[in-house]
Protein backbone atom coordinates (compact mmCIF):
# COMPACT_ATOMS: atom_id res chain seq x y z
CA UNK A 1 0.00 0.00 0.00
CA UNK A 2 1.58 3.28 -1.11
CA UNK A 3 0.98 6.29 1.07
CA UNK A 4 -1.01 9.28 -0.16
CA UNK A 5 0.95 12.41 -1.10
CA UNK A 6 -1.08 14.22 1.55
CA UNK A 7 -0.09 11.85 4.36
CA UNK A 8 2.85 13.36 6.24
CA UNK A 9 1.82 14.19 9.78
CA UNK A 10 -1.79 14.78 8.84
CA UNK A 11 -4.51 13.04 10.83
CA UNK A 12 -5.85 9.96 9.08
CA UNK A 13 -9.52 9.04 8.83
CA UNK A 14 -9.19 6.84 11.91
CA UNK A 15 -7.52 9.45 14.13
CA UNK A 16 -10.69 11.38 14.91
CA UNK A 17 -12.46 9.97 18.00
CA UNK A 18 -15.37 7.91 16.71
CA UNK A 19 -17.76 9.11 19.40
CA UNK A 20 -17.39 12.64 18.03
CA UNK A 21 -18.64 11.85 14.54
CA UNK A 22 -20.83 8.72 14.86
CA UNK A 23 -22.53 6.53 17.42
CA UNK A 24 -21.11 3.51 15.55
CA UNK A 25 -17.46 2.44 15.60
CA UNK A 26 -15.29 4.00 12.90
CA UNK A 27 -12.80 1.42 11.60
CA UNK A 28 -9.10 2.07 11.70
CA UNK A 29 -7.86 2.83 8.21
CA UNK A 30 -5.37 -0.07 8.32
CA UNK A 31 -8.28 -2.48 8.82
CA UNK A 32 -10.24 -1.28 5.79
CA UNK A 33 -10.19 -2.87 2.30
CA UNK A 34 -7.62 -1.39 -0.06
CA UNK A 35 -10.17 0.08 -2.49
CA UNK A 36 -11.93 2.01 0.27
CA UNK A 37 -8.64 3.41 1.57
CA UNK A 38 -7.81 4.52 -1.98
CA UNK A 39 -11.13 6.37 -2.27
CA UNK A 40 -10.61 8.07 1.09
CA UNK A 41 -7.08 9.17 0.24
CA UNK A 42 -8.13 10.50 -3.16
CA UNK A 43 -10.96 12.55 -1.60
CA UNK A 44 -8.73 13.86 1.18
CA UNK A 45 -5.95 14.81 -1.24
CA UNK A 46 -8.36 16.63 -3.53
CA UNK A 47 -10.36 18.46 -0.86
CA UNK A 48 -7.81 18.95 1.89
CA UNK A 49 -9.83 16.96 4.46
CA UNK A 50 -11.91 13.80 4.58
CA UNK A 51 -15.66 14.38 5.04
CA UNK A 52 -16.99 12.39 7.97
CA UNK A 53 -19.54 10.56 5.82
CA UNK A 54 -16.65 8.49 4.40
CA UNK A 55 -15.43 7.59 7.88
CA UNK A 56 -18.88 6.77 9.23
CA UNK A 57 -20.04 4.64 6.29
CA UNK A 58 -16.78 2.68 6.25
CA UNK A 59 -18.30 0.80 9.21
CA UNK A 60 -19.99 -1.28 6.47
CA UNK A 61 -17.62 -1.54 3.50
CA UNK A 62 -20.04 -3.22 1.05
CA UNK A 63 -22.68 -0.54 1.69
CA UNK A 64 -19.99 2.16 1.46
CA UNK A 65 -19.16 0.99 -2.07
CA UNK A 66 -22.80 0.90 -3.16
CA UNK A 67 -23.57 4.28 -1.60
CA UNK A 68 -20.72 6.13 -3.29
CA UNK A 69 -21.19 4.38 -6.63
CA UNK A 70 -24.76 5.63 -6.81
CA UNK A 71 -23.77 9.02 -5.37
CA UNK A 72 -21.22 9.49 -8.15
CA UNK A 73 -23.72 8.47 -10.83
CA UNK A 74 -26.19 11.08 -9.59
CA UNK A 75 -23.88 13.93 -8.69
CA UNK A 76 -21.04 13.72 -11.21
CA UNK A 77 -22.84 12.80 -14.43
CA UNK A 78 -22.30 15.12 -17.38
CA UNK A 79 -25.65 14.61 -19.13
CA UNK A 80 -28.88 16.54 -18.59
CA UNK A 81 -29.35 20.21 -17.79
CA UNK A 82 -28.72 20.16 -14.03
CA UNK A 83 -25.58 22.00 -12.96
CA UNK A 84 -23.51 20.97 -9.95
CA UNK A 85 -24.98 23.96 -8.07
CA UNK A 86 -28.51 22.78 -9.00
CA UNK A 87 -27.82 19.34 -7.58
CA UNK A 88 -26.47 20.75 -4.33
CA UNK A 89 -29.46 23.08 -4.01
CA UNK A 90 -31.84 20.12 -4.27
CA UNK A 91 -29.96 18.40 -1.46
CA UNK A 92 -29.99 21.48 0.77
CA UNK A 93 -33.74 22.00 0.39
CA UNK A 94 -34.78 18.38 0.86
CA UNK A 95 -32.29 17.79 3.70
CA UNK A 96 -33.65 20.86 5.47
CA UNK A 97 -37.14 19.36 5.25
CA UNK A 98 -35.74 16.05 6.58
CA UNK A 99 -33.94 17.84 9.43
CA UNK A 100 -30.50 16.46 8.57
CA UNK A 101 -27.74 18.69 10.00
CA UNK A 102 -24.91 16.81 8.30
CA UNK A 103 -26.30 17.08 4.77
CA UNK A 104 -27.54 20.65 5.20
CA UNK A 105 -24.14 21.84 6.44
CA UNK A 106 -21.98 19.88 4.00
CA UNK A 107 -24.04 20.48 0.87
CA UNK A 108 -24.61 24.15 1.67
CA UNK A 109 -20.82 24.42 1.62
CA UNK A 110 -20.61 22.69 -1.76
CA UNK A 111 -23.40 24.89 -3.13
CA UNK A 112 -21.51 28.03 -2.06
CA UNK A 113 -18.46 26.79 -3.95
CA UNK A 114 -20.24 25.78 -7.16
CA UNK A 115 -22.66 28.72 -7.30
CA UNK A 116 -20.23 31.43 -6.11
CA UNK A 117 -23.21 32.78 -4.10
CA UNK A 118 -22.17 32.70 -0.43
CA UNK A 119 -25.59 33.54 1.06
CA UNK A 120 -28.08 31.76 -1.20
CA UNK A 121 -28.00 28.40 0.56
CA UNK A 122 -28.82 30.11 3.87
CA UNK A 123 -31.80 31.83 2.24
CA UNK A 124 -32.97 28.47 0.92
CA UNK A 125 -32.61 26.83 4.33
CA UNK A 126 -34.93 29.45 5.83
CA UNK A 127 -37.51 29.31 3.01
CA UNK A 128 -36.74 28.58 -0.61
CA UNK A 129 -39.98 30.26 -1.66
CA UNK A 130 -38.63 33.64 -0.51
CA UNK A 131 -35.00 33.09 -1.56
CA UNK A 132 -33.39 34.93 -4.49
CA UNK A 133 -33.99 32.11 -6.95
CA UNK A 134 -34.84 32.10 -10.64
CA UNK A 135 -38.22 30.68 -11.79
CA UNK A 136 -36.25 27.72 -13.16
CA UNK A 137 -34.71 26.98 -9.76
CA UNK A 138 -38.06 27.32 -7.99
CA UNK A 139 -39.68 24.86 -10.40
CA UNK A 140 -36.81 22.42 -9.84
CA UNK A 141 -37.13 22.67 -6.06
CA UNK A 142 -40.92 22.40 -6.16
CA UNK A 143 -40.55 19.07 -7.96
CA UNK A 144 -37.81 17.90 -5.59
CA UNK A 145 -39.94 18.75 -2.58
CA UNK A 146 -42.96 16.92 -4.04
CA UNK A 147 -40.79 13.80 -4.23
CA UNK A 148 -39.29 14.47 -0.78
CA UNK A 149 -42.76 14.77 0.81
CA UNK A 150 -44.01 11.67 -1.03
CA UNK A 151 -46.71 13.72 -2.76
CA UNK A 152 -48.64 11.94 -5.51
CA UNK A 153 -46.68 12.87 -8.64
CA UNK A 154 -48.95 13.82 -11.52
CA UNK A 155 -48.52 15.06 -15.08
CA UNK A 156 -48.98 18.58 -13.70
CA UNK A 157 -45.66 18.25 -11.87
CA UNK A 158 -43.93 17.33 -15.13
CA UNK A 159 -45.63 20.13 -17.05
CA UNK A 160 -44.44 22.69 -14.52
CA UNK A 161 -40.87 21.44 -14.98
CA UNK A 162 -41.15 21.47 -18.75
CA UNK A 163 -42.42 25.05 -18.72
CA UNK A 164 -39.25 25.96 -16.81
CA UNK A 165 -37.02 24.33 -19.43
CA UNK A 166 -36.52 20.83 -18.03
CA UNK A 167 -37.30 17.55 -19.80
CA UNK A 168 -38.38 14.14 -18.51
CA UNK A 169 -34.82 12.93 -18.01
CA UNK A 170 -34.09 16.01 -15.90
CA UNK A 171 -37.18 15.16 -13.84
CA UNK A 172 -35.75 11.69 -13.21
CA UNK A 173 -32.46 13.28 -12.09
CA UNK A 174 -34.21 15.72 -9.74
CA UNK A 175 -36.37 12.97 -8.27
CA UNK A 176 -33.46 10.56 -7.92
CA UNK A 177 -31.36 13.10 -6.02
CA UNK A 178 -34.27 13.84 -3.67
CA UNK A 179 -34.88 10.11 -3.17
CA UNK A 180 -31.23 9.17 -2.65
CA UNK A 181 -30.71 11.90 -0.08
CA UNK A 182 -33.88 10.91 1.75
CA UNK A 183 -31.97 7.69 2.45
CA UNK A 184 -28.74 9.56 3.18
CA UNK A 185 -30.53 11.89 5.62
CA UNK A 186 -31.88 8.92 7.54
CA UNK A 187 -28.51 7.19 7.66
CA UNK A 188 -27.11 10.39 9.13
CA UNK A 189 -29.90 10.37 11.75
CA UNK A 190 -29.28 6.72 12.66
CA UNK A 191 -25.53 7.18 13.03
CA UNK A 192 -25.73 10.68 14.57
CA UNK A 193 -23.24 11.78 11.92
CA UNK A 194 -21.46 15.06 12.69
CA UNK A 195 -20.36 17.52 9.99
CA UNK A 196 -16.69 18.45 9.71
CA UNK A 197 -15.79 21.88 11.02
CA UNK A 198 -14.25 22.70 7.63
CA UNK A 199 -17.68 22.76 5.99
CA UNK A 200 -18.88 25.74 8.02
CA UNK A 201 -16.41 28.17 6.45
CA UNK A 202 -16.08 26.75 2.93
CA UNK A 203 -17.06 29.10 0.11
CA UNK A 204 -17.84 32.10 2.32
CA UNK A 205 -14.78 34.19 1.46
CA UNK A 206 -12.60 34.34 -1.67
CA UNK A 207 -9.75 31.87 -1.40
CA UNK A 208 -6.38 33.41 -0.47
CA UNK A 209 -4.12 32.22 -3.26
CA UNK A 210 -0.98 33.79 -1.77
CA UNK A 211 -0.53 30.82 0.58
CA UNK A 212 -0.41 28.51 -2.47
CA UNK A 213 2.64 30.39 -3.77
CA UNK A 214 4.63 29.90 -0.59
CA UNK A 215 6.96 26.93 -0.26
Amino acid sequence: LTSSPSSGNRLSSSDHPADKISRYPVPNKKDLPYDIVEIMEEVETKGGFLPNVFKVLSHRPAEFRSFFTYYNELMNKETGSLTKADRELIIVVTSTHNKCPYCVVSHSALHRIYSKKPSLSEQVIINYKTAELSPREVAMLDFAMAVCRCDIITEEHFRALEEAGFDREDAWDIGSIAAFFAMSNRLAHITDMKPNEEFFTMGRMPRDRSSNRQG
